[in-house]
């Protein structure tokens, strides 16, 4: 019986060439699947091309709510970004997709899964944890880890050799993208010198900043339990929302990120991203939770978001970490409701207003008017106990004067370089009187000899 192996496919030229050396190398029968995730053209074609190279099943499924609601909303409420900048576009892309070619693979009784990552990058990380949490009994064929093929120019002539049909596949594509309804990333070609600033043919999404619309746009999001749910008062549901997001953004040149960051296997690489639609929600989601949860609450889920990103870009979805992760924010976002107004400008998002039935600003508290809410003289006591701590140490030390360790070496300087001053001036004035007195004495002996004595000066 041939080996039955579950292909994650895109069309492209990496998955168009897999089809036919799993075939080659394995004597395989391929089963493809493609998940719609919001890529340009959806699943459109997939079939056809799939079958041209020698596929024996296509798998097709639009996942593009489940992936919005069940991946990009649990990251965006988490606050997660990577690198200070990423927005975890194909991170988040990876598990989801993954977990279809298992459920697959179990209904078509396959025993290997097989991808098109190179072993340079990080997604081959993120779809090999995922078949290890859900099917740790199926084989994993990595070819970008097993043929000889080492570049895109070798790609193609294998391709070329076999006289396989590479149905809309770019052979004179300079950059390597991903695409979903959440980002597009840019990488390679140019992008590999990091001094190299793209040009704007490159961008595939939004406006340059100073092309974009003269006049600003305000634009209003509005949120419950940390969840988008309106654009501009019109409840949408969550692909469309995020659809309507992208091209608010994308017309005023939002969501451009360029970074250098750190991949899983060490190297550093260069990657650019356009997100519009994220970018604006995370800009207003993160200034609804400042208006909604304590200082306390908020420094909690910084920490979280932190390790929230790593867990997202390291592919460790399918995990009791992540789960008790969403428990906490889930918890966070209980009174995270409210709408945001944001104000758009050539490549910026600023902060007009914002409201929530939620919030935790008490006008009459924080009012520097004569309102009698607040009264003053509190204070006082709870200075004494806010600053108690120092208090002890300064009775501790005797009432000593703190200083830092660089003010005590500048003090220690000086009074060095002072001694060092006695020392000289005691030095020089010591010989100044011996050669005083020398001089007068030769000034005498000299007077003497010529037989008048006077004092010599």
């Amino acid at each position: 019986m041939a080996l039955k192996v579950v292909l994650a496919y895109s069309g492209g030229l990496d998955t168009s060439v897999i089809v036919p050396w799993l075939r080659e190398k394995y004597g395989a029968e391929v089963i493809c699947v493609a998940a719609d995730v919001g890529q340009p053209g959806g699943l459109e074609g997939l079939d056809e091309r799939a079958e041209a190279t020698g596929a024996a099943e296509f798998y097709g499924e639009d996942l593009r709510r489940e992936f919005v609601e069940d991946f990009v909303w649990p990251t965006l409420r988490s606050g997660a970004v990577y690198g200070r900048k990423y927005l975890l576009g194909t991170s988040m892309a990876r598990p989801i997709i993954a977990r279809r070619m298992v459920e697959v693979a179990r209904e078509v009784g396959a025993s290997a899964l097989s991808h098109g990552c190179t072993g340079k990058g990080n997604d081959q990380v993120r779809f090999e944890l995922t078949f290890a949490a859900l099917a740790p009994d199926l084989r994993v064929i990595a070819p970008w880890r097993e043929w000889d093929l080492q570049s895109r120019e070798d790609a193609l002539e294998y391709a070329r050799a076999r006289q396989i049909p590479l149905v809309g596949v770019d052979k004179t594509k300079l950059y390597s993208r991903d695409e979903n309804i959440w980002h597009i990333s840019h990488e390679g070609g140019p992008l590999e010198d990091p001094a190299f600033e793209p040009d704007e043919e490159m961008y595939q999404w939004t406006t340059a900043p100073e092309a974009a619309p003269d006049d600003l746009e305000y634009l209003e999001i509005g949120f419950e339990q940390g969840r988008p749910v309106s654009v501009n008062d019109e409840a949408l549901d969550s692909v469309n929302l995020l659809l309507a997001l992208n091209e608010i953004g994308s017309r005023h040149g939002v969501g451009r990120i360029d970074l250098v960051e750190d991949r899983l296997v060490g190297m550093k690489s260069r990657g650019v991203y356009e997100t519009p639609g994220g970018t604006l929600l995370y800009i207003a989601l993160q200034e609804l939770e400042q208006l909604t949860l304590d200082r306390r609450a908020l420094t909690f889920k910084d920490r979280l978001a932190a390790r929230y990103a790593d867990l997202v870009y390291e592919g460790w979805w399918w995990t009791p970490e992540r789960e008790a992760m969403d428990a906490s924010v889930d918890v966070l976002m209980k009174r995270v409701t409210g709408v945001v107004r944001l104000k758009l400008f050539k490549g910026s998002a600023l902060i007009a207003s914002r409201r929530s039935p939620e919030s935790l600003y008490h006008a009459g508290l924080a009012s520097f008017g004569e309102e009698a809410t607040y009264d003053h003289a509190d204070a006082e006591g709870f200075i004494k106990l806010f600053g108690l701590p120092a208090r002890v140490a300064a009775e501790r030390d005797g009432g000593k004067v703190w200083k830092s360790d660089a003010t005590e070496v500048a003090a220690e300087t000086d009074e060095t370089s002072t001694d060092a001053d006695e020392t000289a001036t005691e030095t020089g004035g010591t010989a100044t009187n011996e050669a005083a007195t020398e001089n007068a004495e030769v000034a005498t002996e000299t007077t003497e000899s010529e037989g008048v004595k006077t004092p010599a000066g």
